[in-house]
């Protein structure tokens, strides 16, 4: 294996690819295929969700970046069904830190995963147009290019490794490369704690003409994690 082989490698290996259904998106954003027709939609960071895949289905206009992007389709497939039975093992020793209304158990929150995984391998490798490859917090869209755009599981969520200053400089990238409004979920820790400079950010936010809300969302799987940042553009 040569050196760029066996780094590509290593690469992949620190990726987490896992995602979520398209019934889960409309729920931990608060949202219903009415209130996404006729826009474009970004989802950021979407790792192995079926949000796009469905949704174009269902003839909504949406487009996936991530980082994982820059892997070859069948690689990040593969790397998938391993992150999906590694997180179910992890899921029975940790049941205690979930909600079990969503999924009735871990095999019911295993063949949501493994559909949301399918789908969205399956629409790479017919659609790999919509699946742009990015580094946060960097996008390579142009201004306004998308409507809305939907942001899951990793802001806030890794506070313990992405400061406040990435936080700043990524939703303001998200901003500029949306016209209408983000939608941020959620808004906790890997601990289930609240992330410590919500409340700046959002003064910050408030003061540069977007107006914020914190909305409580239909949908709880890690336990306190239901609620959303909806950020509109002043």
């Amino acid at each position: 294996m040569s050196r760029v082989e066996q780094s590509t490698k290593l690469e992949l290996e620190r990726i987490v690819f896992i995602g979520r259904t398209f019934k889960e998106y409309l729920d931990m954003f608060s949202l219903s295929n009415e209130d996404l027709e006729g826009k474009k939609i970004l989802d950021c960071p979407a790792g192995a969700c079926s949000f796009t895949a469905i949704g174009n289905q269902s003839g909504l206009d949406v487009t996936a970046c991530d980082i994982a992007y820059y892997h070859q389709g069948e690689d990040l497939k593969n790397k998938g069904l391993q992150d999906v039975e590694h997180a179910m093992e992890h899921m029975e020793k940790a049941k205690g830190n979930y909600v079990w209304d969503y999924f009735k158990n871990v095999e019911d929150l295993r063949t949501h995963r493994l559909s949301a995984l399918k789908d969205c391998a399956n629409d790479m490798r017919d659609n790999e147009e919509r699946y742009v490859p990015v580094t946060l917090p960097s996008l390579p869209f142009e201004d306004a290019e998308f409507d809305i755009l939907l942001s899951a599981h990793f802001l806030f969520m890794y506070s313990d490794r992405l400061d406040y200053q990435f936080h700043i400089t990524t939703i303001n990238e998200l901003l500029r490369v949306t016209k209408e409004e983000i939608r941020i979920f959620p808004l906790v820790d890997l601990e289930g704690k609240r992330y410590e400079h919500l409340d700046k950010l959002i003064s910050y936010l408030a003061d540069n003409g977007c107006t914020v809300e914190e909305v409580h969302v239909p949908y709880e799987f890690q336990a306190k994690a239901n609620s959303m940042l909806k950020i509109k553009k002043g």
